[in-house]
């Protein structure tokens, strides 16, 4: 991973150069390595298809005849794909509710969940979620690594604001997608920093 190697200190000022290093890689090596880049994917992709194969389980009821969750339903990687940058195009409505999901169609792994009342508009002002995509896209580009980021929109989300929060929350918990930051500490997400770091 690193040529980094500790000198015969004590075992106090090893902890401290190891975690100091961790923190402070050297200028030659900033950011992922493309091989760490690689293998970070790679664990979220074989992590969500085991999502993809296996149908979610769910709690049946005795008094309820169909409460089948439409998480079970939503495909993000079938989803119609629109660039990231897809706010920037002038609507001429603001767009309905929706669920959204923004995936590397290249490695074929879901990033980030998100909902909101108004399709169109959700991206227009200040939103984390561009940061860590240029700041993954970067990471790539850096080590002439395919990527394709896109996002996706499911339309038919409850209006109701509540009731989207509870259904993306469910998908995020599904997905464990790594740019939510209910998933940073699982997946020590790098990406999420100030551009660029």
């Amino acid at each position: 991973m690193s040529d980094y190697q500790p000198s015969l200190l004590s075992n106090q000022d090893l902890k401290a150069a190891e975690v100091s290093w961790a923190y402070n890689r050297p200028d030659e090596h900033p950011g992922l390595t493309a091989s760490e880049l690689t293998t970070w994917k790679r664990t979220i992709f074989h992590f969500q298809q085991t999502i993809c194969q296996t149908p979610a389980a769910a709690q049946g009821s005795l008094f309820i005849a169909d409460q089948a969750s439409p998480v079970e339903h939503i495909d993000p990687f079938s989803l119609p794909q629109r660039n990231a940058e897809f706010w920037r195009d002038r609507f001429e409505d603001t767009g309905n509710a929706a669920l959204y999901f923004v995936v590397d169609h290249e490695a074929s792994i879901l990033l980030y969940v998100g909902e909101t009342v108004k399709a169109n508009q959700r991206w227009k002002g200040t939103h984390d979620c561009k940061r860590y995509i240029l700041n993954y896209v970067s990471a790539h580009r850096t080590h002439e690594l395919p990527v394709q980021v896109n996002i996706g929109f499911w339309p038919y989300a409850p209006e109701a604001r509540k009731s989207r929060q509870a259904l993306e929350s469910e998908l995020i918990r599904q997905w464990r997608s790594p740019f939510n930051k209910e998933n940073w500490r699982r997946w020590a997400t790098p990406f999420v920093g100030e551009c660029g770091s």
